[in-house]
C-alpha cells in the first residue's frame, strides 16, 4: 500500500476574494465576480469583461523582492504564504531540503512582456528592464515561492495551459511518493489580463461578451480571470508526526492526452483521464459525490465534457453533484485547477456543493445535475476536479474527506 498524501493548508486569491475563506464564502453564495475590465492599456480590446483582483491584500512582502516579480509570481507567493500559515509548518534548515514547490502556469509574465515591448517599440527605449527575464519566465513563480518561504527541496514550474495546476498537484504527489520530499507546496497562478494575452484570446473568438454560463443553453464562451491557489501537501506520516490538522486527502490523479487537435477537445481524452484518476485513487464511480467540472462555458467543451462524464460514471452520473465554479471566478488558465481545489476541499469540509452561477436555460445536451445558481447541502466524501487544456493535455485529481 502506498503512502497517503494529505492537504494541511490552502491559500488563494482571485476576483472572489483575497484569501481562501473569502473565495469559498463567495462560492457558497453563488456570487460571480465577473465584471467590466479596467485599465487604459485595454482600451482597444474588444474583450470588455473579465474577473480581476481589484486590490491586492496587504501582503507585507519587501519591495526588494517584489521588484523582481511579475504579477503572476506575486499571486503565487501570497497564496503560498497563506497555505503555509494555515498548515502551521515550521521548517528547520535541515527540513527545508525536504520541502519543495510546484506551481502551474499556463502563460508567462504577460504584464512584464507588455511593459517591455511598450518601452522598446513605442517609447523607443534602448534597453529592456533589468529583471525582465526572471520576471517573465514561467518557472519564476515556483522559484519566488521557494525563496520567500525558504524551501530548498524539489522546485519547478509546470505548464500545460489550462490543466497546469492539476498537473502541478500530480507532480507534487509524485515527489512525495518517490521519497524526494516530505512536504510540497503545489498549485497554480496566472495574471493574463494584459493587452497581449487578451488580444490573442480575442482572435480565437471564443470569449463571451457578457459572462460565463457553463452548461446553460445560452452560453456564449469563456471569460478570462486572474488569481492563484496553493495547497500544502504532505505525506500522512509527516503530517501526523507533527500533529497537523488534515483538511483532506489527495487520493489520486489521472493524466491523458487527446493526441488529436491543438484546440478542439475530444471525449476520449477527458474520459481516459477521469478513469485513470479513479483507478489511481482506488475509487469506484459511485464513490464520488461532487465533480468540479472543467466547464468553460463554450458550446463544445461543456457538451463534450458531459458526454465524457456519462461514459465514465454510467448510471451514477445522474446522481453526481456537478458544478463549474468558473462561472464565478472565470477561467484563470493555469490557476483554475488550484482555485477549484479550494472548492473541492471546502465542499467536503462544509458539506456544501458550490453552484454553477449565471445559469439560465437547461441544455438537453448538458443534462447533468449542474447545481444551478444556488448552493446545495450534501455530504461529500469524495470530490473530483477536471482539468482539460489546449493541446489535449488532461489532468484530473481526486480528493477524499479527512
Amino acid at each position: 500500500m502506498r503512502q497517503r498524501i494529505v492537504v494541511t493548508g490552502i491559500g488563494g486569491l482571485c476576483g472572489l476574494g483575497n484569501d481562501a475563506a473569502s473565495i469559498w464564502s463567495a462560492m457558497r453564495e453563488g456570487r460571480s465576480a465577473i465584471g467590466q475590465l479596467s485599465g487604459e492599456t485595454l482600451a482597444d480590446i474588444k474583450i470588455k469583461t473579465g474577473c480581476e483582483i481589484k486590490e491586492l491584500p496587504d501582503h507585507g512582502i519587501e519591495r526588494k523582492r517584489t521588484v523582481s516579480m511579475d504579477r503572476f509570481s506575486l499571486f503565487a507567493v501570497i497564496a503560498a504564504r497563506e497555505a503555509m500559515a494555515q498548515a502551521g509548518l515550521q521548517l528547520s534548515e535541515k527540513d527545508s531540503y525536504r520541502a519543495g514547490v510546484t506551481v502551474g502556469v499556463g502563460v508567462f509574465g504577460a504584464d512584464t512582456t507588455d511593459d517591455n515591448y511598450r518601452k522598446l517599440l513605442v517609447e523607443q527605449k534602448t534597453r529592456a528592464e533589468i529583471f525582465a527575464v526572471p520576471k517573465i519566465m514561467p518557472g519564476a513563480a515556483a522559484g519566488q515561492v521557494s525563496m520567500n518561504l525558504g524551501l530548498r527541496g524539489p522546485t519547478f514550474g509546470v505548464t500545460s495551459a489550462c490543466s497546469s495546476a492539476n498537473h502541478a498537484f500530480a507532480s507534487a504527489m509524485d515527489q512525495l511518493l518517490l521519497g524526494r520530499a516530505d512536504v510540497m507546496l503545489a498549485g497554480g497562478t496566472e495574471a493574463p489580463l494584459s493587452w497581449g494575452v487578451l488580444k490573442a484570446w480575442e482572435a480565437l473568438r471564443i470569449i463571451s461578451p457578457d459572462t460565463c454560463r457553463p452548461f446553460s443553453a445560452d452560453r456564449q464562451g469563456v471569460v478570462m480571470g486572474e488569481g492563484a491557489g496553493m495547497a500544502v501537501l504532505e505525506t500522512y506520516e509527516h503530517a501526523r508526526a507533527r500533529g497537523a490538522t488534515i483538511l483532506a486527502e489527495l487520493a489520486g490523479v489521472g493524466l491523458s492526452a487527446d493526441a488529436s487537435d491543438i484546440v478542439a477537445p475530444t471525449v476520449e481524452g477527458p474520459a481516459a483521464a477521469m478513469r485513470a484518476c479513479l483507478a489511481d485513487a482506488g475509487l469506484n464511480p459511485e464513490d464520488v459525490d461532487y465533480l468540479n467540472a472543467h466547464g468553460t462555458g463554450t458550446k463544445a467543451n461543456d457538451q463534450i465534457e458531459t458526454v465524457a462524464i456519462k461514459q465514465v460514471f454510467g448510471e451514477h452520473a445522474a446522481k453526481l453533484s456537478v458544478s463549474s465554479t468558473k462561472s464565478m471566478h472565470a477561467h484563470c488558465l493555469g490557476a483554475s485547477g488550484a482555485l477549484e481545489m479550494i472548492a473541492c476541499v471546502m465542499a467536503m469540509r462544509d458539506g456544501v456543493i458550490p453552484p454553477t452561477a449565471n445559469y439560465r436555460e437547461p441544455d438537453p445536451e448538458c443534462d447533468l445535475d449542474v447545481t444551478p445558481n444556488v448552493a446545495r447541502e450534501r455530504k461529500v466524501r469524495v470530490a473530483v476536479s477536471n482539468g482539460f487544456a489546449f493541446g489535449g493535455t488532461n489532468a484530473v485529481v481526486a480528493f477524499k474527506a479527512a
